[in-house]
């Protein structure tokens, strides 16, 4: 059957059986990270940040509490190629050939941005705002005692949306290659992009405004980065555009030429008859 032509409730079947192959990879991973995340946490604590400082469990549970967010943590890296591959292979069915594999091209880049958002929130805004937050408790004598599992849940509530906000440059071009979007709709909502950026930089932020702008400028970086791409996705959906037009009028003056010969074969053969 054509993909074009299955129903919500088949479509709903296969987007379920995708799911299912990438929970199974997930509980797969979920291994890797187990095995992986002690040496992690180790590194972490080491680190010249951490070390400045000691962490403690205000609970029995606090270690085991930590423990288990790296272990899903990395189980999510590993397997999120599949997931995205999947997802391209859900929505892309109805696609020619050409516009398949030039989507396909984007989940490595999608994967490489993600990892570099986290690369980029635990080496430049996570150290920033702890020691904005450490100076400003010396500043007012006051003794910061860090539990081990507030210290981790502060420092992935940061690493997870970086990783997931710097893909949107290859979402962008994703969905412009697609023509669901264009980026002159991208500079009309700017403004609205912009604030709710900025409501992101806040849940994510301790509330202090330097914290805040200092989260916020990347995202309107991304932002205006994912305009730019969207340029050339929406241009290569043009070309593609015009081209499948001619190729579809060139395939109807075909059939329109097939069609007169047929008639003329056909005279022909009652004049002879």
């Amino acid at each position: 059957m054509n993909p074009q032509e299955l129903t919500v409730v088949e479509h709903m079947q296969e987007l379920r059986k995708r799911l299912f192959f990438v929970a199974i990879f997930f509980v797969m991973a979920l291994f890797a990270g187990f095995y992986s995340a002690k040496p992690i946490i180790r590194a972490i604590q080491r680190s010249d940040l951490a070390a400045s400082f000691t962490l403690n469990a205000f609970s029995p549970g606090d270690p085991l509490t930590v423990y288990l967010q790296v272990t899903f943590i990395v189980a999510a890296i590993i397997v999120s190629p599949i997931l995205l591959y999947q997802l391209w292979a859900f929505i892309t069915p109805g696609l020619h050939e050409t516009e398949r594999k030039a989507t396909l091209k984007y989940i490595p880049y999608a994967f490489i941005l993600g990892i570099g958002g986290m690369a980029f929130a635990y080496f430049v805004l996570f150290p920033f705002i702890m020691r904005f937050m450490m100076d400003l408790s010396s500043d007012l004598d006051i003794t910061p005692t860090i539990g081990i599992n507030e210290f981790f849940s502060f420092l992935l509530k940061l690493l997870v949306p970086f990783g997931i906000l710097f893909q949107l440059p290859v979402v962008t071009l994703f969905v412009s290659r697609l023509g669901l979007i264009n980026p002159k709709l991208m500079i009309k909502f700017r403004k609205y992009a912009y604030f709710v950026l900025i409501v992101i930089s806040v849940l994510l932020a301790p509330p202090d405004v330097v914290s805040n702008i200092i989260i916020a400028i990347p995202l309107f970086i991304l932002y205006e980065l994912s305009i730019v791409v969207s340029r050339i996705g929406y241009r290569k959906y043009e070309k593609a555009e015009k081209e499948r037009q001619l190729a579809e009028e060139e395939r109807e003056r075909e059939l329109q030429v097939e069609a007169l010969l047929e008639q003329q074969r056909k005279q022909m053969e009652q004049l002879n008859n």
